[in-house]
């Protein structure tokens, strides 16, 4: 309101095509008279009276909008409302403001123009609020009149000069449209316009001085107000002051020299605590110094429980010193050293007590054990100490593993020209040095794992103490607190309190702090120090005394970086070095095994010699369990190997025997050696086992024609008696290699199936007439073959049990073998008497079918028949039991009754008494007579009655 520009609506350009400038609302631009509020009756408050409004302004309007820098009335309108630097030039639009359309507020009428439609209808419902004073505007009748005089198109809420239509109504072109442009308009119309227009100024400018002296009365209220106001903050303010004074008063009488107090105690204890720092710093200082000074000594334990101290200090207490920025670094790096240094000590010692001669003992030398015993003690404090010694233990145990024998490596050839008994010895020196190695690691382990269990029992020893402490705080609760005061404030209990004040807890626990070999005592200084000693120093760090197995007294401190549970796994990693060693010591021996077979030199060993070695090895092998206490596989995979190489090479050899001895075997009853008479005796209660070599004075005995088992005589042939040699072999073998049970199961199973399909093919199958060149197979060869199966089948369930035995029962499934073997050679003892039956039946059918019923009795038929019967019973009766002969016989004489009875029949012969029968029952007699007048066969129940037809 102060300037008419700010009233005034401006256009921006005569082009359309310009910016348009967002339109102000026409209400706050223009208010009507009716508009104008009130004066409040009230007496107005201070905020009413700060609070700045209209009739605060004391400008004359008419002042303010006439330009005092121009000489007179400018006839142009233009540059009097624009002033003189109005020119009429094209604007040029803003690089920085997009192009504004009319199409850009369409959205805005849209949504506008429904609520402009409600405030229309409400407007004219409601009539709208008067807030003059009727009496007042008759009284003004005469301003409302000149007012009346002002066009209304000024008074429109939406008045706006850029509106074409508004402009061209306020200012009409007809007055300034001239034919001679600019320079000719007419001057006495634009006069005439601006003088109008400063006329309804002028009744404006009235109107509006009108209504500010009518709010007069307010504005000298409100003034009288603020004196007022003013009067009441001077009281105010000379209250507060009084205040003020006295408050002064009262701090420097009662509260200055208290806190003034309090200021000095708090610089004290700050002087102390800088004191102490210095002097802390000073300590770390020395660190090096001390550090190098300890190692001199191969103080290996002091030296890293100072640098582990120092760092503690360094990152709690001493965090942020700049002088000690590089100190952390320095530590780190000295510890590195220190590293290096303990593991070339720990190599010396490796290579010191394995360069001993292995003839010596198997202990730990006095002196070196105490250095060992030192340098362990470092472990718990760097943790990793071990992990890195044991590559460089393994290592030294590698590189003088072998120094004695390694010439053998590398003159193999040389190795390989041994014979077994020299290769044996040297393959029983070595297993026996390995031995005496693992013993002197397991003793060397065995004083690293002491010291690891004192540890662990140390710990356990605090723990109880703990326990007890506070036990006896419980109790002694005064006593207690008093002990707590002077451990925080860095004493000694030992200093506060007599041991006869001390309790038993307390007492230990002072003792022990005093024994500490790293417990310094505090300064005498008149003056406090809480922290003269550090977290990790002799206040907290319980140190106690121990004698390690080696005889060595080393104090140990509480202050250990190792867990129980990471000194449990220690230990346990410690027993896994002993593992390792035994590894290393069984796969250099399968390298020393494998070197010399190569050649092929143990596949050629006979079985004692492979089974003196396996025992060796067996014996190597269990000896290394009993020392590290777990079982190392790849010897023991070695030995199996090379007995399954055995076992295969056993197994052809015999296999390819046997069938050597099938091919050449003449099916003919072979006389029994003494030998094997003993080697059959040999077997007894079902255990199997080979007997020794007698004396040759056993020679002499002479061979028998049968071979007795068990008090029965069994007639064999050569290949039989050498299978049973065979066979306990292979018992033997699992008796002396146990881990080829199994194998040997498998190959024996094959053998005993091999002998039995090979001998059917040459005696049942007749391929002995082409392998040996046998006329015929007769009764004899085949009744032999029969009593030969059945020598074997006699033996089956005894090696069953043996192998039975020494089979683990997972393992069992294995000895359905021998239940099918069994029933082979049942099926096969059954075809070869079927078969010895089959060659009389066929005798029966080829005499019996030209049988006639004549005389004379017995007729050349029964005479015939009986004479095969009895070569027969003379072949198989000293060959097979008289059980089996008699049983043989029974059905070959039920054969020969079918085929008597068939021919009978043929020849309508009946038992009626007649002639012909007189004459069947004659023949019949004589051949009842001669079958029952063999051996063994009298008491034969031959039922003859049979051959005639039963009447129906």
């Amino acid at each position: 309101m102060a300037s008419s520009h700010s009233s005034s609506p401006v256009p921006q350009s005569s082009s359309s095509d310009t910016f348009f400038k967002k339109e102000v609302d026409a209400t706050k631009r223009f208010r009507p008279v009716q508009s104008l509020p009130d004066v409040c009756p009230k007496e107005p408050t201070v905020v009413d009276q700060q609070r700045w409004t209209i009739y605060h302004s004391k400008v004359n309007l008419p002042a303010a909008l006439n330009d005092p820098r121009l000489a007179k009335r400018e006839s142009d309108f233009f540059t009097k409302t624009w002033g003189v630097d109005f020119v009429d030039t094209e604007v040029t639009p803003s690089f920085y403001l997009p192009q504004i359309t009319k199409e850009h507020f369409a959205l805005y009428q849209q949504e506008i123009t429904p609520r402009e439609k409600v405030h229309e209808r409400c407007k004219n419902i409601c009539t709208p609020k008067d807030t003059f004073d009727r009496t007042l505007l008759h009284t003004h009748d005469k301003s409302r009149t000149d007012l009346e005089q002002v066009p209304k198109i000024f008074m429109k809420p939406d008045f706006a000069l850029e509106d074409s239509i508004t402009f061209n109504a306020v200012l009409p072109w007809s007055h300034f449209s001239t034919a001679g442009g600019k320079g000719n308009r007419d001057a006495a119309s634009s006069k005439l316009l601006q003088e109008k227009l400063s006329h309804y100024l002028d009744i404006v400018e009235v109107n509006i001085a009108h209504q500010i002296s009518l709010r007069s009365e307010a504005f000298f209220h409100a003034m009288t107000s603020q004196h007022e106001l003013q009067d009441y903050l001077r009281k105010t303010s000379q209250a507060v002051k009084l205040l003020r004074e006295k408050i002064a008063k009262i701090d420097k009488v009662m509260c200055e020299g208290s806190l003034r107090v309090l200021r000095l105690s708090l610089t004290r204890n700050n002087c102390i605590k800088a004191y102490s720092k210095l002097k802390l710093m000073a300590t770390v200082h020395q660190t090096q110094p001390t550090v190098q000074l300890l190692l001199s000594t191969s103080e290996y334990v002091g030296a890293l429980d100072l640098i582990a101290t120092t760092q503690e200090v360094l990152q709690q207490e001493l965090q942020g010193i700049h002088s000690f920025r590089h100190l952390g670094s320095q530590l780190c790096e000295l510890e590195k050293l220190i590293d290096k240094m303990m593991i070339a000590e720990f190599s010396t010692y490796a290579r010191n007590d394995l360069n001993r001669p292995l003839e010596d003992d198997c202990q730990i030398l006095e002196e070196v054990c105490k250095n060992l015993v030192f340098l362990i003690f470092a472990i718990p404090f760097k943790a990793c100490f071990l992990f890195l010694c044991v590559p460089v233990g393994i290592m030294a145990s590698k590189q003088l593993l072998f120094a004695e024998y390694c010439s053998f490596f590398r003159l193999a050839d040389q190795m390989r020209k041994m014979n077994f008994p020299q290769w044996f010895d040297l393959l029983k020196n070595i297993f026996s040095k390995f031995t005496i190695f693992l013993k002197r690691v397991k003793a060397t382990l065995n004083t690293i794992r002491s010291v690891v269990f004192l540890v662990l029992d140390k710990n356990q020893k605090n723990r109880d103490l703990e326990d007890t402490l506070q036990k006896n705080s419980a109790k002694e609760s005064m006593v207690d607190s008093e002990v707590a005061y002077l451990t925080h404030e860095g004493m000694f209990i030992s200093d506060a309190f007599s041991d006869g004040e001390l309790p038993t807890g307390a007492a230990d626990l002072a003792s022990q702090r005093n024994t500490s070999p790293n417990s310094e005592p505090c300064s005498s200084d008149s003056v406090s120090e809480p922290e003269c000693t550090t977290d990790s120093s002799s206040s907290k760090e319980h140190t106690s005394s121990s004698v390690t197995p080696g005889g060595v007294e080393m104090m140990i401190s509480d202050d250990m970086k190792l867990t129980d549970l990471e000194l449990v796994r220690l230990a346990n990693n410690i027993q896994e070095l002993l593992y390792n060693a035994s590894d290393v010591c069984h796969d250099r021996s399968v390298k020393f095994l494998m070197a010399r077979a190569k050649d092929g030199f143990l596949e050629k060993l006979n079985s004692n010699e492979f089974v003196t070695l396996s025992r060796l090895m067996e014996g190597f092998i269990l000896d290394t369990e009993q020392i590290c206490g777990r079982k190392s596989m790849s010897l023991r995979g070695a030995l199996q190997s090379q007995a399954n190489r055995f076992v295969n090479r056993f197994h052809e050899e015999r296999k390819t025997k046997l069938s050597l001895l099938l091919d050449n075997e003449r099916w003919k009853q072979a006389e029994v050696p003494a030998e094997f008479q003993d080697l059959v005796d040999s077997v007894s209660d079902g255990r199997i086992s080979l007997p020794e070599k007698k004396p040759t004075a056993t020679e002499e005995r002479k061979p028998a024609e049968f071979l007795i088992v068990e008090g029965q005589k069994y007639a064999t042939v050569g290949t039989v008696l050498l299978l049973i040699r065979i066979i306990l072999e292979y018992c033997q073998c699992v008796d002396n290699i146990p881990s080829i049970t199994t194998d040997m199961l498998t190959r024996l199973s094959d053998l005993l199936k091999y002998f039995n399909s090979r001998s059917c093919q040459l005696v049942l199958g007749a391929g002995a007439l082409q392998v040996v060149g046998l006329k015929t197979i007769t009764t004899k060869n085949l009744a032999l073959s029969s009593r030969c199966l059945q020598l074997i089948v006699h033996y089956i369930p005894i090696i069953r049990a043996h192998f039975e035995a020494r089979l683990q029962p997972k393992q069992f499934s294995m000895l359905r073998h021998f239940d099918h073997i069994t029933k082979d050679y049942h099926d096969h003892i059954a075809e070869i008497s079927t078969k010895l039956v089959a060659i009389m039946d066929s005798l029966f059918d080829k005499l019996l079918s030209k049988y006639e019923v004549k005389a004379p009795v017995p007729s050349a038929c029964f005479r015939n028949i009986c004479k095969q019967m009895a070569k027969m019973h003379e072949a198989i009766y000293d060959l097979l039991p008289e059980e089996q002969t008699q049983m043989l016989f029974l059905r070959i004489n039920a054969s020969y009754k079918l085929h008597l009875k068939r021919q009978l029949a043929h020849l309508n012969v009946v038992n009626d008494g007649g002639p012909l029968n007189g004459l069947v029952t004659s023949d019949v007699a004589f051949y009842t007579g001669n079958l029952q007048a063999l051996k063994g066969l009298n008491n034969l129940d031959l039922n003859m009655a049979e051959i005639w037809e039963q009447k129906r």
